[in-house]
């Protein structure tokens, strides 16, 4: 069974923010983070590349079978300076606005 509080954390976090400054509503996962990233509340590179959580967040709810445990932890914590960076986007657009 997978932790889905990174991957779900940063999209439901994304969808607040969409909500709470009344920005389009995203079709998918990865349209969220995009939605920020075209919106300003994060640089666009930064929003691109980490719309691939999205990615990573519909593998592991529906390709569990196929999970390298060993291969999704190495993944998950590479990731967490960039699910800290992605925060702190946040928190300082929503502090500067």
């Amino acid at each position: 069974m997978y932790n889905p509080g990174l991957s779900d954390g940063s999209i439901s976090l994304a969808t607040m923010v969409i909500k709470y400054k009344n920005l389009t509503n995203p079709q998918s996962y990865y349209e969220a983070i995009d939605i920020l990233g075209e919106s300003g509340v994060l640089p666009k590179e930064f929003a691109y590349n980490f719309a691939k959580i999205a990615s990573f967040r519909n593998f592991l709810a529906h390709d569990y079978e196929k999970i390298d445990y060993l291969v999704i932890c190495n993944d998950v914590l590479n990731k967490l300076e960039d699910i800290k960076e992605y925060i702190d986007y946040i928190q300082r657009y929503i502090e500067n606005s």
